[in-house]
């Protein structure tokens, strides 16, 4: 379909858009480990719910192909099936057109990567090299138009349209997610996003999916600023969870026929539905609008319009972190830490007693705390550095992305703020169930070490992982794990550089034991790192250990040379072993900016022989 064609069609009558597919086809087949993949599995299914919909006077239709792209299919090893799941999505809906009773038009569904909800990057170019990947497919075998949907980052959506505009002269229309604050992901107000998006080669632009009818209407008036024509698809509501199952709330038919008239009124051409709404509301809603027109053309609507909508000012600026631990880090002054594990019950005594021995000897300056090693459980390292805090000990927990959630991990971060005092944290992705006590367990890791440097960012600035503003700010010193010893170095380097773009303040290694590997490490980084950064030191006690940890412990290298000398000393290995970390930690005084020692066998008093 050509452009002019699309835009003439839109300017005549409001085009009325298909509802849910998703939901409907988990309805019709249960989980499925990708909706897309059912186009190849059960075509039948997808047919039915594309001619449901045209008979209830859809004259729109997507393809089932949200997200048939390369990055999400390879994750479920369908990464070479992105042309023939998008072309028979294609077919699919091509069948259900030629039995329609009236004009249907087949817009290319297109989604975002999920590279947000990872709290992962990619290259710009890789992303529209996917992007054209699908749309070509889409386009190939005989769409009308693309509709970009759902997505929540501005600008992969414009990488999305780039990539599609690089080839392609069919009509696109730009659709983005909002909270009900009206902003995006990333905080940017819906007046902001129609402003961008006007100076792009859409020619429509709107709002779907997370905001149920009412709350997506203020959207929709903001994004009418831009001149361009609409698109409004929301949810059936707020779902919620029902055993195993995910239910929307039972929206009327009648609820949707009012919201459409409202949307039409305020300048949508496009109305359909999203998530939970299904062939019902379709058909209210074509019922409603059946003998509306578009709204009265605005002064400069169809006109891109040239003046940026005013920016709210940001309630928080950017500021250095206040703990008192990044004030010694920017003093240079070197900075010790003893690090702990967390009792593996409810009793907190001995580590009370051992703590304040610990930090009676005015050589320690904060401890850090281990969470959930090897996957084992022990008492929240978060809780437990509240309870040092309020005792006066400055603490770094350990906070691993395996147990929880986005959501959790914020809800734990404000509380440790607020509640527990603390101020520092090391943010990790955390060693995977399999290796602990409870293997049948699964991990969370809905993001990794980097996408949780920039939670803690992001509360860092005052906003939520969503964007909504949390009417104030935490203000962590974010610290990160680096591995010296990696096998890849190159693959850790980079994703070193990642966590210090992504706004780490300082690193903590992976305990060493010979200067050379920090040495080569350094080399191949192309100089030192940009950020202060801790080493750890382990003092050995025995041959037997060291050859346990460098054998069985990831992470954790032990050099031929230290082992040698540990099987030399015999009965005197302890001493040895101590003697090498001494060594060790003479060499970091000039090197790093501070240091972490690990207690042997959980005996934290023994790390102050180190300091004699």
């Amino acid at each position: 379909m050509k452009i002019d064609e699309f835009t003439e069609r839109l300017r005549n009558g409001v085009l009325v858009a298909d509802g849910a597919m998703g939901s409907m086809i988990y309805e019709a087949t249960g989980p499925q480990r990708s909706f897309d993949e059912v186009n190849l599995t059960q075509p039948e299914v997808v047919f039915a719910i594309h001619q449901a919909y045209i008979r209830a006077g859809a004259q729109m239709i997507e393809t089932n192909t949200f997200g048939a792209n390369r990055h999400r299919l390879a994750q479920i090893g369908l990464g070479d099936a992105v042309v023939q799941i998008n072309h028979r999505a294609v077919k699919i809906a091509r069948e259900a057109r030629e039995a329609a009773p009236h004009e249907v038009l087949i817009a290319g569904s297109i989604g975002p990567l999920g590279l947000l909800r990872q709290g992962r990057t990619l290259p710009d170019d890789e992303i529209r090299a996917i992007y054209a990947e699908q749309a070509a497919a889409l386009e190939e075998r005989g769409v009308d138009f693309f509709l970009l949907e759902t997505f929540t980052d501005l600008d992969q959506l414009l990488l999305a349209i780039a990539a599609i505009r690089s080839f392609s002269a069919l009509p696109i229309v730009a659709s983005l997610t909002f909270n009900e604050e009206g902003t995006t992901f990333g905080g940017t107000p819906a007046a902001e996003v129609a402003w961008r998006l006007a100076q792009q080669p859409v020619q429509a632009i709107g709002a779907n999916c997370t905001l149920g009818p009412q709350p997506l209407l203020p959207v929709l008036r903001a994004m009418a600023t831009s001149g361009l024509d609409l698109s409004a698809m929301p949810n059936a509501g707020f779902p919620q969870r029902m055993g195993d199952r995910i239910v929307y709330p039972k929206s009327s038919p009648e609820y949707f026929a009012a919201f459409a008239r409202e949307a039409v009124e305020t300048g949508a051409r496009i109305v359909g539905g999203c998530c939970g709404t299904t062939p019902e509301h379709i058909r209210a809603i074509a019922e409603a609008v059946r003998h509306l027109r578009p709204a009265p053309m605005r002064p400069g609507h169809g006109v891109r319009v040239e003046t940026p909508p005013p920016t709210p000012a940001t309630s928080v600026r950017a500021r250095e972190p206040e703990s008192r631990l990044w004030q010694k880090l920017r003093s240079g002054q070197f900075v010790l830490s003893v690090e702990i594990d967390p009792p593996k019950g409810v009793v907190l005594d001995r580590i009370f007693e051992q703590v304040d021995r610990v930090m009676a000897s005015g050589r320690v300056d904060v401890v850090d705390i281990n969470s959930g090693t090897l996957a084992r459980v022990g008492m929240d390292a978060m809780m437990l550095a509240g309870a040092l805090e309020a005792r006066g000990v400055e603490t770094i927990p350990h906070l691993t992305t395996r147990d929880m959630n986005i959501i959790g991990l914020q809800a734990v971060l404000l509380g440790a703020w607020s509640v527990g005092g603390v101020r520092n944290v090391l943010a990790l992705t955390g060693d995977p169930p399999s290796l602990g006590d409870h293997p049948e367990t699964s991990g969370v890791y809905e993001v990794d070490s980097i996408g949780l440097v920039r939670v803690l960012a992001r509360l860092n600035a005052g906003t939520d992982w969503a964007g909504k503003q949390l009417g104030g700010a935490t203000n962590f010193t974010i610290g990160v794990a680096v591995n010296p010893v990696a096998d890849d170095l190159d693959y850790e380097i980079e994703r070193f550089r990642r966590k210090i773009d992504a706004g780490a303040h300082f690193a903590m290694t992976q305990p060493l034991f010979d200067p050379a590997y920090w040495e080569a490490f350094v080399q191949r980084l192309g100089g030192r790192p940009p950020i202060p950064v801790l080493v750890g030191i382990w003092p050995l006690t025995s041959f037997k250990q060291a050859v346990r940890l460098h054998n069985e412990v990831p992470g954790i290298v032990i050099p031929p040379s230290v082992l040698g000398q540990l099987e030399l000393a015999g009965a005197a290995a302890r001493d040895c072993g101590f003697a090498v970390a001494r060594r060790m930690l003479e060499w970091a005084r000039s090197e790093f900016a501070g240091a972490y020692l690990i207690p042997p066998f959980k005996r934290y008093e023994e790390v102050l022989e180190l300091l004699v």
